[in-house]
């Protein structure tokens, strides 16, 4: 990573509280089959600048040592990922409507997504930032 973000980043904005959503997880899910998966939780700013490889705590054996740079470098010049954001445990069990928030888009090769997500217990918008 040639600077201090990925090429993929978000950032969560809870406009119930008219303030940044901080310590929300947050999967990022991609590549070719079969799909490799990100994870990070947002900062204090509501952002995510940088993506560990996830290890469930199912699997078994090595720790994955990929990057997202890795993964995209492997791809075509368009592949499709998925953003998994857990609302539900940041407002609470049975406080939201939407305990998970996916966003799926297209990533052209060579191309920064920045990904805005506002969310409320009862309403989400996204679109492509800058």
């Amino acid at each position: 990573m040639a600077n201090d973000k990925d090429i993929i980043t978000c950032h969560v904005l809870d406009t119930s509280a008219g303030k940044p959503a901080k310590g929300i997880r947050v999967k990022l899910e991609g590549g070719h089959a079969p799909l490799k998966t990100f994870e990070s939780q947002t900062d204090d700013d509501g952002r995510i600048k940088a993506w560990l490889p996830y290890s469930g705590a199912h699997s078994s054996g090595d720790v994955p040592t990929y990057t997202l740079d890795d993964v995209l470098s492997e791809v075509g010049d368009n592949s499709n990922w998925t953003l998994r954001f857990d609302s539900g445990s940041y407002f609470g069990a049975g406080n939201t409507l939407f305990p998970e928030v996916l966003v799926t888009f297209t990533v052209a090769k060579d191309q920064h997504y920045h990904v805005p997500l506002l969310l409320s217990p009862y309403s989400y918008t996204t679109y492509r930032g800058s």
